[in-house]
């Protein structure tokens, strides 16, 4: 139930499904983190999160034995403010990482569910939990966030019985207990890590997002040709980027990740009120590290990197990308340790890539390509003495074609990321992750002087996804189709847009689970919403504010950096 506003506060959302919890269970809810007026908000906030103790509930059932938990994040702020990366850190785990809808100076508003129920070995213990929302306030930039977030807890019925879990969540992070634990890169981030010696199973999760110069990372151009485009138009490095896990050096898996857009990218108009998709919930990446698991059992620390690779000679990216991680163990019930050993390992270090282009007076186009193959089979002994034949394979395609056109007046991007991740287990499927993500942008710039950048974009981008984590985690199959259209202008006396931003998203999940929704903005006002499927609640039937069709709004964050004059 959305809280009483004001007419022109802006309800602000991401499309996604509600988390998919027991209708008939009893909750229990917790306050975990609470800012006001009256309080402390995330104003001046660099470097100084928020800290809390956490205990688990007991009066929802025997700890850790919930079916589900969920965590409730509501955001209020006013005036004019750049969107901000947020790291939600518990046990020293990422679990969450989150960025801001921009602020009008009437106010805005969100609250977004997400479903955590993966994350219970950690909820089921005491610990601290630490969001981390890096926001700065000046003369000009004078929007605070407002925050509260509280976990329900759902105890278990005769029809949701205790989730599925791993023994074991393992951080693969900086380890820090004063800041969020993600960790920049480059250089590439590296962690000693010891399991149990009776450790069976190991499944990764792998948080990574670009920022600064690898933001817009789609529209780096190879170096090869950077230098036949006028400075500033956009970064060196190619746009290219593989998210890697490497064990004790030797490559275990790689993500070829999501184009997540900030609600500040481009165009900030087509973000209002519906973001891009993935930006208050950015998307993880899971692979099966099982053929490594004899490795682990010897019980001393083993080397866990993570890094970010592009398809240029070095295969550097510029500053920065931010990354952590985390294993979910299960272990043996005999105690006894683990053995096997590594029947083939096939895969490179590197992706395979072809970069090429054409130049002419007026024009220049650039395409980068890059596959990806990797087969690792190992056989897997339990101290129980059960054997696992396990055999993890990617497949992945990428392209990414530049356009530069007109004297870069015009500069398109047509990108799509495809893909298999497959991993079974004595035959039987365990990780899949089915992946296509078609991006296309067009920006044309249509009056640049020293005082003035106005320009058009188009963005149509989708997420297809079919995923199954790990064999105690939900599957789910989601499709999301995003169209967004929009003008922007950049001037010494103000900053305004304004956009239309249409999707159609579908969930559907391993317990029958459904959601559907379309809906519709123009001009930062929601004109169609319909939601239907067994997720589906009243809230399809809210009425939502008109707010301002127009309003300044911080400069736009372009590719390259582009700023007036």
């Amino acid at each position: 139930v959305l809280p009483l506003i004001s007419a022109q506060v802006l309800v602000d959302l991401q499309v996604a499904q509600p988390p998919p919890v027991p209708s008939d269970a009893k909750t229990c809810t917790m306050k975990i983190l609470e800012y006001s007026v009256c309080r402390r908000t995330f104003g001046n906030s660099y470097y100084d999160p928020e800290i809390v103790s956490y205990s688990p509930p007991t009066d929802c059932g025997t700890v850790g034995s919930w079916a589900a938990v969920t965590l409730s994040f509501t955001v209020t702020s006013n005036g004019t403010q750049y969107d901000r990366l947020g790291v939600f850190t518990f046990h020293n785990t990422e679990i969450w990482r989150t960025s801001t809808p921009e602020p009008t100076p009437d106010g805005i508003i969100w609250t977004y569910t997400k479903d955590v129920t993966r994350y219970i070995p950690l909820f089921a213990k005491p610990g601290t939990f630490l969001l981390e929302l890096d926001n700065i306030v000046t003369s000009t930039l004078t929007g605070e966030y407002s925050t509260t977030l509280y976990a329900t807890f759902y105890a278990t019925s005769k029809n949701y019985p205790t989730a599925g879990q791993s023994n074991l969540i393992v951080p693969i992070s900086t380890m820090s207990d004063t800041l969020a634990n993600d960790a920049s890169v480059p250089p590439a981030f590296s962690l000693n890590v010891t399991l149990p010696q009776n450790t069976v199973e190991i499944y990764a999760e792998l948080y990574a997002s670009g920022n600064g110069e690898e933001e817009f990372w789609y529209y780096n151009t190879a170096n090869e040709y950077i230098s036949d485009l006028p400075p500033g138009t956009t970064y060196g490095e190619g746009p290219f980027r593989e998210v890697r896990l490497l064990v004790d050096g030797q490559l275990a898996g790689v993500a070829f990740p999501y184009a997540v857009i900030f609600t500040g990218g481009i165009n900030p108009a087509v973000w209002q009120p519906i973001t891009a998709y993935g930006a208050i919930d950015l998307p993880t990446y899971f692979l099966d590290l099982t053929p490594f698991a004899p490795v682990f059992a010897d019980g001393l620390p083993h080397n866990v990197t993570i890094d970010v690779a592009s398809a240029e000679a070095d295969h550097a990216i510029n500053p920065n990308w931010y990354v952590s991680g985390l294993l979910q163990v299960v272990t043996d019930p005999s105690g006894e340790r683990t053995t096997g050993q590594m029947i083939t390992y096939n895969a490179q270090p590197y992706a395979t890539t072809q970069t090429y282009g054409n130049t002419d007076a007026n024009d220049v186009n650039v395409t980068v390509n890059a596959q990806r193959q990797i087969y690792i089979e190992s056989m897997v002994v339990s101290g129980s003495g059960q054997s696992n034949h396990v055999i993890f394979e990617q497949n992945l395609d990428y392209t990414n074609t530049q356009y530069y056109l007109n004297v870069t007046y015009t500069q398109n991007v047509a990108q799509i990321s495809s893909g298999s991740v497959k991993s079974t287990h004595n035959g039987v499927p365990v990780v899949v992750d089915n992946f296509e993500y078609p991006l296309f942008i067009n920006v044309t710039y249509l009056d640049v002087t020293d005082t003035l950048i106005t320009f058009f974009t188009s963005f149509d981008h989708s997420y297809n996804r079919q995923l199954s984590p790990a064999p105690f985690i939900l599957a789910s199959d989601t499709t999301e189709h995003q169209l967004a259209t929009g003008y922007f202008t950049i001037s010494t006396v103000g900053n305004f847009g304004s956009g239309n931003n249409n999707n159609t998203f579908n969930y559907a999940d391993s317990e029958h689970n459904t959601y559907s929704r379309v809906v519709d903005a123009a001009m930062n006002e929601i004109v169609y919403n319909q939601e239907s499927g067994s997720l589906a609640s009243s809230s399809s039937s809210v009425s939502w504010p008109v707010a301002p069709s127009s309003f300044s709004v911080p400069p736009a964050r372009l590719p390259g950096g582009k700023r007036i004059g």
